[in-house]
């Protein structure tokens, strides 16, 4: 009994030490995952890895939305495309283009044909069974323009005032909403160019149009973007398994942003000046 007691006590102690052995090489691996991701020492997530496999980083467009990406003779321009370039050279890879149609971009992360969305997206958290998402690069929301010179600084100041909106618009279905409670002269054109004008010539006194009209419409200087109405973040996106490049992403569109590059794609593409940093995504 005795020889049996002391293999069991034996048996046993081996038994602790295995476990403490295995704590520790848990605790080993978790330091050294934490270590490669912050460092970017090893690519560790699939997608990360095929890119730096391949050395390019491929990325669905839809040339469909000028300025963000639009085909010019067969060339694709546009501040994402200058912005993914601008992208890629932060991360020491070279950028193939995947045309896609809008609705059909999220499949293109799915069947592994791109590795990035890049394509005045709207952050969508319904998507993110399938999709991740770099922090904002620019908000495409409804901002309330006047003139330069005007009192008006919101909504409540447009009581009795001549609204302009595009028709069919989201800005149109705002101004709706407003007049149901607020005394305003709905004014509807066909395209926000009309709008500015109208603007300009003081045959209406505000006009609701998307960020990047309205970025537009300020650059002779007269008018300003008065309040801004809803807030609609542009982002990329990225394979659900892709940890790691989301992580280098946004650390090389901060850096980006730091350098000024962003301003100058704005100024560049939207004509107006650098913007304010975006707020992050939950």
């Amino acid at each position: 009994m005795k020889g049996f007691v002391g293999m069991g006590n034996v048996s046993l102690h081996h038994w602790h030490r295995w476990l403490d052995g295995m704590a520790l090489v848990t605790v080993a691996a978790y330091v050294w995952l934490v270590w490669s991701v912050q460092t970017g020492a090893a690519p560790i997530d699939p997608v990360y890895a095929s890119i730096r496999e391949r050395g390019v980083l491929r990325v669905a467009v839809d040339p469909g939305y000028r300025p963000f990406v639009e085909d010019q003779h067969g060339m694709l321009t546009g501040f994402d495309i200058e912005l993914v370039q601008a992208l890629a050279a932060e991360l020491e890879v070279e950028v193939v283009f995947v045309r896609s149609g809008f609705d059909a971009l999220y499949d293109q992360l799915t069947s592994r044909q791109a590795d990035l969305i890049a394509s005045a997206l709207p952050y969508a958290p319904e998507q993110g069974y399938r999709a991740r998402f770099s922090q904002p690069y620019f908000d495409g929301g409804l901002m309330l323009v006047t003139r330069a010179v005007s009192p008006i600084a919101g909504l409540l100041d447009l009581r009795d005032r001549r609204l302009g909106v595009v028709l069919g618009s989201e800005g149109d279905a705002l101004a709706r909403r407003l007049a149901l409670t607020t005394p305003v002269t709905l004014v509807e054109a066909e395209e926000a160019a009309s709008l500015t004008h109208a603007l300009r010539a003081g045959a209406i006194d505000a006009a609701i149009l998307d960020h990047v009209a309205a970025l537009g419409a300020l650059a002779n200087g007269d008018l300003r973007i008065a309040a801004a109405l809803s807030y609609e973040p542009y982002v990329l996106a990225m394979p659900a398994a892709a940890f790691q490049l989301e992580a280098e992403v946004n650390r090389a569109l901060a850096r980006l942003e730091a350098r000024g590059v962003l301003a100058a794609l704005r100024r560049r593409w939207m004509e107006q000046g650098s913007l304010p940093l975006l707020p992050s995504l939950p």
